[in-house]
């Protein structure tokens, strides 16, 4: 345990560990408590390693549909529920779904950090009732949450009120929050990981065109920007993929280009030498954008979601004010990325540190478990 803090014995939970931001958070966490299990419903042999053999998984871990993690809610809130968390004097649940739900015990401090009430049962309802994401499956998954969301939204809402804390990831989340679980957080903004980004800077290169980075689902708009690109002619390069490929390529000019999967060094490498990364979707907070700024490279963002934390019009990027193409269109007409200072968006990313979330935690946990109230109030910077 590190030694700035008071003797304890904690117990982290998460939802799962396959790939994401939301994982990074429990890497810092386990930084912090090196000892502390981690207990969650599906954890990939990466992240089983990654984490030192700290991640302990029930039954639903090992079943041979586990890899299908973010359709078992039922039987993750019955895991949850019932999990045993005897002898912690705290509990750090990390969680953007069920595990949040986990009973501390009596005389057990709970924080919960709140990647986003969960989003299907909330806010993107809507979204995985049209596309659930199970293929042949998606008639049966349709029928089963239209059936269920109404009493998985009062356990949900319930399960909300268990945490004696609530940390949530950005402003935006915060706002979520209270709106879907009426629980007043504190924001400590997540961390992200862009070593490999900054070590690009002192190579020489000249920017060109633009490049966006994400999963290919509805949701992420990837589309305003293919569309913005292919109309105004610019070179645009589309890294990764997802169900939604098809019809992005479909709509694409020759001047997009798509990469698909990449390695971390490529990804690295286009984001650096890119004029600015787009950012046409709305995220709770938005790791991707932090990356790029990391590298220099300022981002063309939506004004919603977690880029009003960190987009600042003139220094970091711009926004775009409808979420549409048209609206994405005129931004990138007047966008000159020579106006920008590199060094000046570097040192800005550096808020966003490993090292500033740990300090941040480190000060929540520590007056948090000495009993001086909550800390709505202190939101890091």
């Amino acid at each position: 345990m590190n030694n700035n803090l008071p003797p304890t014995k904690v117990a982290i939970v998460h939802d799962w560990l396959y790939g994401g931001g939301a994982e990074l958070v429990v890497e810092q966490l386990h930084a912090i408590f090196p000892e502390a299990p981690i207990y969650c419903t599906f954890a990939t042999k990466k992240w089983r390693e990654r984490l030192d053999g700290k991640v302990v998984t029930g039954y639903l871990g090992w079943w041979p549909f586990s890899r299908m993690y973010k359709f078992l809610g039922p039987l993750r809130i019955l895991w949850y529920g019932n999990l045993k968390l005897t002898g912690y004097d705290l509990i750090i649940s990390t969680s953007g779904a069920e595990a949040k739900g986990v009973r501390a015990p009596k005389g057990t401090v709970h924080i919960n950090y709140c990647h986003a009430p969960t989003h299907y049962y909330w806010s993107r309802y809507d979204e995985y009732l049209q596309n659930p994401g199970l293929g042949l499956l998606n008639p049966l998954a349709r029928l089963g949450l239209k059936l269920l969301v109404k009493p998985l939204r009062n356990w949900d809402y319930k399960a909300a009120k268990r945490p004696d804390y609530i940390i949530a990831n950005s402003t935006y989340t915060q706002e979520a929050i209270k709106k879907y679980y009426g629980r007043e957080s504190t924001i400590v903004f997540p961390p992200v990981y862009f070593e490999r980004f900054q070590s690009l800077v002192l190579q020489p290169k000249k920017r060109h065109g633009f490049v966006i980075v994400g999963r290919h689902t509805p949701y992420k708009r990837l589309d305003l920007a293919i569309t913005a690109c292919t109309k105004l002619g610019l070179h645009l390069t589309v890294i990764g993929s997802g169900p939604d490929t098809s019809r992005l390529r479909e709509l694409a000019g020759k001047n997009i280009t798509f990469l698909g999967q990449v390695s971390d060094a490529v990804l690295a490498q286009e984001i650096s030498q890119a004029e600015a990364l787009l950012f046409p979707g709305v995220d709770d907070f938005g790791i991707a954008a932090i990356e790029a700024m990391a590298a220099g490279t300022p981002v063309v963002a939506y004004k919603a979601g977690g880029a009003l934390d960190y987009i600042r019009p003139g220094v970091t990027g711009e926004f775009f004010t409808n979420q549409t193409a048209e609206s994405l269109a005129e931004t990138l007409r007047r966008f000159d990325g020579s106006s920008y200072s590199s060094a000046a968006i570097r040192a800005y990313a550096k808020r966003f540190s490993k090292e500033k979330f740990q300090s941040n935690m480190r000060s929540f946990i520590t007056k948090s478990i000495g009993g001086l109230g909550k800390h709505t109030d202190a939101t890091s910077d």
